[in-house]
C-alpha cells in the first residue's frame, strides 16, 4: 500500500511530493499527463504576484515565505540533479501603479523593499522602456526562475524516492465510511491511506462527485517568446497588466490574457497580435527579434487568489493543495510545507484557517 498518493505532477504536486519523501514518508505521484506540462510550464516563473499589495494577507504569506527559501531551494535541486533553475534575482518595475499610498503601506507593513522612481529614475533603470509614465514603483529583490527547468529539476529530484505514474488518469475516489481508500485510474486501482489532490484547474472538476469541489476555475493566459540578445532588458517589468521577463539567454517573455475559455487551451491570433504590438510599442529593440513561440496554458483561479491547502471536509484522509492562480510558483515552497505540516500533523508553519476548504474568500 502507497502511504500518501498525490495526484497531480505539476510544480505543487512535484513540491508536495519532494516535501513528504524528504519527512520518511511512502510517496505515489499519479500525472494525467507528464510532470510539469501544464500550467508549471506555461508561466513566466516570476517569484512575486503581480502588483503583491493588491493580494490578500494569506497570499502574501505563502508569498513571503517562499521568498525566502527559493534561492538555496534552487541550489540544493541544481547540487542534487545537475538541473539549473536559472534564479535570477533581477528585480521588478512597476510601472505606473495608480495605487501607490497602498503600494508602500504593503511594503512597510510587510518589511518589503520598495521604492518610488520617477521618469528619470525609470529611464535610468530600464533604458530601453519607451513609457510616459511619471512614476514607477521599484522592487529590487524579487527573482524568477527558469519554469520549465524548476519542474525537471524537481521531478530529477524525486525521480527514484518516490513511485511516478504518468500518463495515468485518476477517474474517482476510493471512500470507505467517510475516509479515503484510494482511487480508480485508467491503470487500475490504487490504495492510499492519504490522497492529496495537486490538480491545478482540473481540481473542482476531479472533486465534484464528493461535492466537495473548491471554487476552482481555468483561465486561460496566453504568451510570446521572443529571441533577443542577452542583456538589454534588464529586468522584470509590470505595466497595463502585462509583464516582460528577460531570461539569461536574451529570451524575452511576455504576457500574459487572462481569458474565461474554460478549458480550451488552443492560442488565438488575436491574442498573439495584441500581445505583439504591446510587447514592441513598450520595448521598440522587440520590432527585431523574432517571435519563437506563443503558447497558452490553464491558471487555477480561486477567489481572491487564495488557494486550497487543507482537509476535504467530510472525508478523512482526503486533503488538496490547488487554486494558487497566478501565484503557484511564488507560493509553491510554502504551500507543500504547510500541506505537509497539515498531512503529518506537525506545527504548521502558517496558521492554516485562511486556506482551508469552507475558509471565507471575500473578492
Amino acid at each position: 500500500m502507497s502511504e500518501i498518493l498525490i495526484i497531480g505532477g505539476g510544480v505543487i504536486g512535484l513540491m508536495t511530493a519532494r516535501e513528504l519523501a524528504q519527512a520518511g514518508e511512502r510517496v505515489t505521484l499519479v500525472e494525467m499527463g507528464g510532470t510539469g506540462r501544464e500550467s508549471s510550464w506555461a508561466g513566466g516563473g516570476i517569484l512575486s504576484p503581480l502588483y503583491p499589495w493588491r493580494y490578500a494577507d494569506a497570499v502574501t504569506a505563502l508569498a513571503r515565505w517562499s521568498q525566502a527559501v527559493y534561492a538555496e531551494l534552487c541550489q540544493t535541486l541544481l547540487a542534487q540533479t545537475g538541473v539549473d533553475a536559472e534564479y535570477l534575482r533581477s528585480g521588478l518595475l512597476i510601472v505606473d501603479p495608480d495605487d501607490t499610498e497602498s503600494a508602500l503601506a504593503w511594503a512597510a507593513r510587510h518589511q518589503a523593499a520598495m521604492s518610488t522612481l520617477d521618469a528619470a529614475g525609470i529611464a535610468a533603470t530600464e533604458p530601453e522602456l519607451r513609457t510616459n509614465a511619471a512614476e514607477a514603483m521599484w522592487m529590487p529583490e524579487i527573482a524568477q526562475v527558469r519554469n520549465p527547468r524548476l519542474t525537471k529539476a524537481l521531478r530529477a529530484a524525486v525521480e527514484g524516492r518516490i513511485r511516478l505514474r504518468e500518463h495515468e488518469k485518476v477517474i474517482e475516489f476510493r471512500v470507505e465510511q467517510g475516509r479515503i481508500d484510494g482511487v480508480r485510474t485508467t491503470g487500475g486501482d490504487l490504495a492510499a491511506e492519504r490522497v492529496v489532490v495537486c490538480t491545478g484547474a482540473w481540481t473542482a472538476q476531479l472533486l465534484e462527485k464528493l461535492e466537495q469541489a473548491p471554487d476552482i476555475r481555468p483561465v486561460r493566459g496566453q504568451m510570446l517568446l521572443f529571441a533577443a540578445r542577452p542583456g538589454r532588458i534588464r529586468h522584470v517589468a509590470l505595466f497595463r497588466d502585462h509583464y516582460v521577463i528577460p531570461r539569461r539567454d536574451g529570451r524575452v517573455l511576455f504576457g500574459s490574457t487572462l481569458e474565461d475559455a474554460g478549458f480550451e487551451k488552443q492560442t488565438t491570433a488575436a491574442a498573439k497580435e495584441a500581445l505583439y504590438q504591446m510587447a514592441v510599442e513598450a520595448f521598440p529593440l522587440l520590432r527585431r527579434a523574432p517571435v519563437e513561440d506563443h503558447w497558452a496554458g490553464l491558471r487555477p483561479a480561486s477567489p481572491s487568489g487564495i488557494p486550497y491547502i487543507g482537509q476535504v471536509p467530510g472525508v478523512e484522509g482526503l486533503f488538496v493543495n490547488a487554486g494558487h492562480f497566478r501565484n503557484g510558483l511564488v507560493t509553491g515552497p510554502a504551500s507543500a510545507r504547510l500541506l505537509t505540516d497539515l498531512v503529518l500533523g506537525r506545527e504548521p508553519i502558517l496558521p492554516p484557517a485562511p486556506y482551508g476548504l469552507t475558509a471565507r474568500r471575500d473578492p
